[in-house]
């Protein structure tokens, strides 16, 4: 990986990685400002933010965006985070200029015309509403909400249908003006380009940008609690979350092995007990994701009211016999399944250029693979099973929507994880 960073003066981040040979680059900018940055009233502004930046800058027309990237053969996009906001583009490594170009106009240069917040208004409510008539993605939200209440963290990116009504104009505004500041973006590129050549440019379009400084956030604290929505559903959807190891924390690769091996694939723990022997779902998962100050394992199995008892108890003893008989093998081919999909990440200049402004965020530098190879190798299977046992300890908390009558509560299961 050849890697090369550049900070400008005012603490705008340059950050590249040249992929020799390859023909195409990918290219954006990430802002350290997504829905954990909001107040109770901006509830999902910065993903309104996101969608305003494609309705035209003060020199471009939203088809004059889109028309000048599809005419050489690009693709651009973006994506509203819990902790960042991305604009991206892909395109032939001829036009990483006319990328630079259009995605920092979008960020900086946005018009807010209101005809076009009134149109994209409706846009996003019909989104939240799409979310809401969608199980398997509203439970999520409210796991969220559950596992973190009455905080930032724990709020819908999209917002409250009412939030979302109500944004005006000088909203838009105040938002960019607090976190849309240069020492707040880095822009990174990956693939076929060259790191002089875009802090050239990078510098003639951000250099004279003034600091706006970091935005206290308040810390994320999962307290845990139930959610449970009677729905008529086919099916009953079940969600839950542990607290886990943020990303600074060492037991981190732990979390993220146990969890692909609990039930990251259709050889882990849940899959085959589960669906392959007893077939009472056709999806169940598990997955762990980690932030700056926090973390979660989260399980989904979606089933029929009959079944939703003995999918819960049959869970709840892979969860207990994780920490007792989680075996070498398991461990290592979790460990293989996250080296091969770090590994195979690295072929896609656009999963790269997301990796390295991410990590930058969060590091301030980016760790060479190896250094994560390296850590994910260094998991053990004693590590895993002792973390499976803390987890039974660590705070809980469960999502359930559809015809949940028959399905435990959160007390109850707590009880049958301590027995």
């Amino acid at each position: 990986m050849t890697i090369q960073t550049t900070t400008l003066p005012n603490g705008f981040r340059i950050i590249t990685d040249t992929m020799p040979g390859l023909k195409s680059a990918s290219v954006g900018i990430w802002v350290t400002a997504g829905g954990r940055h909001e107040r109770a009233e901006q509830n999902g502004i910065a993903h309104f933010l996101e969608h305003m930046a494609f309705k035209g800058t003060t020199t471009r027309s939203a088809l004059q965006i889109a028309e000048q990237i599809e005419d050489v053969g690009g693709y651009i996009n973006a994506y509203t985070s819990r902790e960042m906001t991305a604009y991206y583009a892909r395109v032939l490594d001829g036009d990483v200029p006319l990328a630079i170009d259009v995605v920092s106009d979008i960020v900086l240069n946005p018009v807010f015309d209101q005809r076009e917040i009134e149109v994209e208004r409706h846009v996003i409510l019909q989104e939240i509403g799409q979310a809401l008539d969608t199980p398997d993605d509203v439970i999520f939200d409210w796991l969220q909400e559950v596992s973190y209440p009455d905080q930032p963290f724990g709020r819908t990116i999209l917002g409250p249908a009412e939030r979302v009504s109500a944004f005006t104009r000088d909203d838009l505004t105040r938002f960019v003006g607090e976190h849309y500041g240069p020492d707040q973006m880095i822009l990174s590129a990956a693939g076929g380009v060259d790191h002089d050549a875009i802090v050239a440019q990078a510098t003639a379009i951000f250099g004279g940008l003034n600091k706006v400084g970091a935005t206290v956030i308040q810390p994320a604290a999962f307290r845990g609690g139930e959610r449970r929505e009677v729905k008529d559903l086919e099916q009953v959807h079940f969600a839950m979350a542990f607290e886990a190891p943020g990303y600074r924390a060492p037991e981190v690769y732990t979390a993220q092995v146990y969890a692909m091996a609990l039930g990251g694939g259709m050889s882990s723990r849940l899959f085959q007990k589960i669906r392959e022997e007893r077939g009472l779902c056709y999806s169940i998962f598990a997955q762990s994701g980690a932030y700056e100050d926090t973390g979660q394992i989260t399980l989904y199995a979606g089933t029929s009211e009959e079944e939703i008892g003995e999918l819960t108890r049959l869970t709840l003893d892979e969860l207990k016999r994780s920490a007792e008989d989680m075996t070498t093998a398991e461990v290592a081919r979790a460990r293989a399944q996250l080296k091969a999909g770090l590994l195979m990440g690295l072929e896609s200049p656009s999963s790269r250029a997301e990796r390295a402004a991410r990590l930058l965020a969060m590091w301030g530098r980016v760790p060479a693979i190896e250094e994560a190879v390296a850590k994910i190798d260094a998991v053990t299977t004693e590590g895993v099973r002792a973390y499976a046992g803390s987890m039974m300890r660590a705070p809980s908390a469960l999502a359930l929507y559809g015809p949940v009558g028959a399905a435990p509560g959160l007390d109850t299961i707590r009880e049958g994880l301590a027995a």
